[in-house]
């Protein structure tokens, strides 16, 4: 008999952000993409660091692993290397993401890592009552710096992109349904995935509201000549207009690692025989004493 999944079937406890959080959105699409691309909640792992971002593993119905700020890339890469056959999902905040775990986004995007990164962008540290992050816009102004920010923003898709991603695309958590498109072409890219939502903050972010991003948003989806394999054109899109637009932009055939791996066996580590060959043993250390 078959079992017709639906997102409650990846629900766990019920989640406790503010209200009006954007986190809530890009928890629905994780969970609604899982269904659409028919993944057994069972085979799919979830990895997440620290800040408010952060506490999506305990929400979603699948196995979790919550780990240090920062680190999110590093477990799931290793996760997804030692059982290839599961599908690993890194769920980060922005200053997780771009801020403690940059360096990280770097090399598993040269990597290719067969991976998908969701990362809540909201442009405020809200675990820690609002400092700017990393993405924060100048001139932004939040509770600890009344002044308003100082620093050139990080931009992550122009980022992304130079590092050699292979699918790069931008949602917006007032647009779930589009949203969730996304995340279920990230997840069945086979490949590394970076998906960057802007993730309202209601709470420390008075500004930057939903209505305010409606008005600067567009959907690069909706363009007749927008050519996702077209990198010309995503240059184009992150160099100008990267903080402007939403949908997907940049998809080419991913190059995954663990298929460029030499000897690297393609059966979980669990099942491998971690028992040492005691005859090779024998040999090596017979090598050895007779030099």
């Amino acid at each position: 008999m078959t079992t017709v999944l639906t997102h409650k079937d990846f629900a766990a406890e019920r989640a406790t952000w503010c209200p009006g959080c954007g986190d809530f959105a890009v928890l629905r699409s994780l969970q609604e993409a899982c269904v659409q691309l028919d993944l057994a909640p069972h085979r799919v792992v979830v990895v997440s660091g620290i800040g408010c971002s952060g506490k999506l593993t305990s929400y979603m119905g699948t196995y979790g692993f919550h780990t240090h700020h920062g680190r999110t890339l590093p477990v799931a890469t290793g996760i997804k290397l030692a059982n290839r056959a599961l599908t690993v999902i890194a769920a980060a905040g922005d200053g997780d993401a771009y801020g403690i775990g940059l360096n990280h986004l770097i090399h598993a995007i040269r990597r290719d890592i067969d991976l998908t990164y969701v990362v809540m962008d909201n442009g405020v540290y809200g675990n820690t009552k609002g400092q700017t992050s990393p993405t924060t816009a100048a001139g932004v102004r939040t509770p600890s710096s009344p002044l308003g920010a100082v620093d050139e923003p990080v931009h992550p898709l122009r980022l992304a992109l130079a590092a050699g991603a292979t699918y790069l695309a931008q949602g917006s958590s007032g647009d779930p349904a589009h949203l969730t498109r996304l995340v279920a072409g990230g997840i069945a890219h086979r490949g590394f995935a970076l998906i960057n939502v802007i993730s309202p903050c209601p709470t420390y972010d008075r500004v930057r509201t939903y209505a305010w991003w409606r008005e600067r948003l567009r959907n690069i989806d909706a363009d007749a000549g927008h050519n996702a394999a077209d990198p010309r054109r995503a240059w184009e899109i992150v160099s100008q207009r990267d903080t402007e637009v939403v949908g997907l932009v940049y998809h080419a055939p991913g190059r995954p690692l663990d298929e460029r791996l030499p000897g690297f066996a393609a059966s979980p580590l669990a099942d491998e025989t971690l028992a040492p060959d005691l005859d090779r043993v024998r040999r090596i250390l017979d090598q050895e004493y007779a030099l």
